[in-house]
């Protein structure tokens, strides 16, 4: 196991959100679906903690690997329970408080410890690792429904999270709160993780700073690589001049941050993410008014001829405004596009150009969800159903129009 120290919790809360991102790509963008990634990710998981559980040592890139895993997986099951099945936030929170509860009490009876310092032994890490799992999927419960029940959305999310976790670190540094005040940290740093990275994806319309997905998982990567190459190169040191594995971050038995150094690297990791995302994002602002329609008119375009430019040129000049979602007008260019490829016949070209509206509506959750959660559902079932119908091994054009008559009725409902 690593030492606690400063340069673990800036990976840690990096590595839960570039999981989450990552899931997403490959789940939309790639077009595996939930129930591929899943098992991809489940299986690529277990080879992980496998190679974990048969290293005598602790191996930074090794451990990390899996921790990354375990918080795709933790967040995908989490979503299996709340998207597929239906399961309601508030059941599924306190299901994973309980779940939690359990463990830790059996744990503590057959070890009579919690401390990450005591991971010593091949049940102890099994019961971490277990403990590790839960703890994702508890706080991708408790943090969306925070989100989206008391309506919260990622900014004041990922302050009211900050606060809370910078609270448990300083119940950390005392003795009597160590092991209490570590797990809440861990359990903190999913949402607050989940809330920065939406910060940073979310367009600029929705109060983000408008990186994206992919550059934001890029930049959170690079800083990960580095921060966990200094890692493994400071452990390969240690070891090769003698010195014990708990003297390698700084004190062993209390809490610490680490080392000076620990530190230092630490806020170069932080300043990397905030100084990088911010000149990314000034670009992104930057744009001329021209530009930005340009890219939209390119945008739109996707999928091939969508339907002839008279079609397509009314489809960009209409506008739907919900009073409480915001402006839909980009979805409702997709839709009108899916339509019009639908009414002349064209599954497959509607297929691929629905793709489109798929990962828009994806991309764009975290910021229209808190503002209506309602309304988002209404709409995101209405997706889906469309997704369905177009997505069937033999689609028919009356199901598929049935479909998008549904999802088109949902749309303008949307505007009172």
């Amino acid at each position: 196991m690593p030492l606690v120290t400063a340069t673990f919790w800036v990976i840690k809360i990096l590595s839960t959100t570039m999981g989450e991102t990552f899931a997403d790509y490959l789940s939309v963008n790639v077009g595996l679906g939930p129930v591929v990634t899943d098992g991809l990710v489940f299986v690529v998981l277990a080879a992980a903690l496998v190679l974990q559980a048969s290293t005598r040592r602790h191996t930074p890139w090794i451990y990390w690997l899996s921790v990354v895993l375990v918080s795709i997986s933790g967040t995908q099951i989490t979503d299996f329970l709340t998207d597929t099945l239906g399961v309601s936030l508030y059941v599924s929170t306190a299901l994973f408080a309980v779940l939690l509860a359990v463990v830790f009490t059996v744990w503590y009876r057959q070890e009579m410890t919690l401390s990450i310092t005591a991971i010593n032994t091949p049940r102890r890490e099994a019961f971490y690792w277990g403990a590790i799992l839960t703890t994702f999927a508890l706080g991708t419960a408790a943090g969306d429904l925070s989100t989206e029940a008391l309506s919260l959305g990622f900014r004041n999310g990922a302050l009211i999270f900050g606060g809370a976790f910078l609270v448990t670190l300083v119940l950390w540094r005392i003795e009597a709160w160590q092991v209490a005040a570590f797990w809440a940290a861990y359990i903190l740093t999913r949402p607050l993780g989940a809330a920065v990275g939406d910060l940073l994806t979310q367009d600029h319309s929705l109060g983000g700073l408008g990186l994206g997905a992919t550059r934001t998982s890029v930049l959170f990567f690079a800083v990960i690589v580095v921060l966990v190459g200094r890692e493994q190169v400071a452990t390969t040191r240690a070891r090769r001049a003698g010195a014990h594995s708990a003297d390698i971050g700084g004190k062993s038995g209390r809490a610490s941050l680490g080392r000076p150094s620990d530190l230092v690297w630490a806020a170069a990791g932080i300043a990397a993410v905030v100084g990088i995302g911010g000149w990314l994002s000034a670009g992104a602002t930057g744009q001329t008014p021209g530009s930005r329609v340009a890219a939209a008119g390119s945008a739109d375009s996707i999928g091939g001829a969508a339907g002839d430019s008279t079609a397509a040129g009314a489809a960009k000049a209409r506008r739907v405004v919900s009073p409480k979602l915001g402006d839909l007008s980009s979805f409702a260019v997709i839709i009108d596009d899916v339509n019009a490829l639908t009414a002349k016949g064209d599954l497959a070209g509607a297929k691929t150009r629905i793709k489109d509206l798929e990962v828009a509506w994806d991309a764009a959750e975290a910021g229209l969800k808190p503002r209506s959660p309602q309304d988002w559902h209404a709409l995101d079932d209405a997706i889906d159903g469309a997704l369905t119908a177009l997505r069937a091994g033999n689609p028919t054009r009356a199901q598929c129009v049935a479909a998008l008559q549904t999802l088109e009725k949902t749309l303008n409902r949307q505007q009172g």
